[in-house]
């Protein structure tokens, strides 16, 4: 595999950062990561990697305005960032990239972006994998975050997140808070008319102890779909999947991809834990 970082313009003075992971061959579409609310590149860990290796696929990973090394975003964020993200920017990173058929793989924030991505770009969205994805801000949600304000004023949350953010830390933090515990946000927040456009095979994973979200986030999401999306609960598994299960999560992962009709003949280099059904 070739790992390579790209400094990537996208129009409109805007430079996203990006980070491919390719095989000298490669068949079938891109797998796209799409980072959380404080997160990054780096804070994938390895995951894409791992994904990139067992599947055979070639992988993107990028950070969205105002993290990493993109560009700076506007803030305060206004109350359709996320669709401004999956309807606008995305596409034209992969435009830029001449990267055609992909699937998308969101982590909350980044989830519920690629729930709106895959109901936005039709067919190049070739299936899609959310690991808690919101498609509207309940109880959870906001009591998570309210919790995750406290720590960042009174605890070490700060100090963590500025071990990957540096300078950008408090803009990039208080970015999320500002907009999500606005009672305007909340009111308006609802992605579930963006679902029965995604077309594409789809896999809904949530931990069963999900801080930050309720499980009927998946029921909704799910139903929305149709036919062609599965649920998929973890047990003893929080807001991040990847993170607290990456072994069992990577098998979920790579078991979807193999059972995807455009390449399910390919041989993988991983044995699957999971059957999905």
């Amino acid at each position: 595999m070739h790992i390579r970082d790209h400094s990537v313009p996208v129009g409109d003075g805007v430079v996203l950062q990006a980070r491919r992971i390719q095989h000298d061959e490669s068949r079938g579409p891109t797998v796209v990561f799409l980072h959380d609310s404080v997160g990054n590149i780096a804070l994938w860990r390895k995951f894409p990697e791992r994904v990139a290796k067992a599947s055979g696929l070639d992988v993107l990973v990028y950070e969205r305005r105002g993290y990493g090394q993109s560009s700076d975003e506007v803030l305060p964020r206004p109350y359709d960032y996320q669709e401004q993200e999956g309807a606008v920017w995305l596409p034209r990173l992969l435009d830029a990239l001449g990267i055609g058929d992909v699937v998308l793989l969101g982590h909350s924030d980044g989830a519920s972006i690629a729930l709106i991505g895959a109901g936005t770009m039709g067919r190049r969205i070739r299936g899609l994998i959310t690991m808690a994805a919101h498609v509207w801000a309940d109880h959870l949600t906001i009591a998570g975050i309210e919790e995750a304000v406290r720590q960042f004023r009174e605890e070490d949350l700060r100090d963590k997140l500025l071990r990957h953010h540096g300078h950008r830390t408090d803009d990039l933090f208080w970015a999320w808070p500002t907009v999500w515990l606005d009672k305007g946000f909340q009111e308006s927040m609802d992605f579930s008319r963006w679902l029965d456009a995604i077309e594409c095979p789809s896999m809904i994973i949530q931990g069963e102890n999900d801080e930050y979200g309720v499980p009927e986030q998946v029921t909704v999401i799910v139903e929305g779909i149709g036919d062609n999306a599965t649920p998929v609960f973890l047990p003893e598994t929080g807001h991040s999947p990847h993170l607290e299960r990456p072994d069992e999560t990577l098998s979920l992962v790579c078991g979807f991809l193999a059972k995807m009709d455009d390449w399910k003949n390919r041989r993988l280099l991983l044995t699957f834990t999971y059957t999905l059904t």
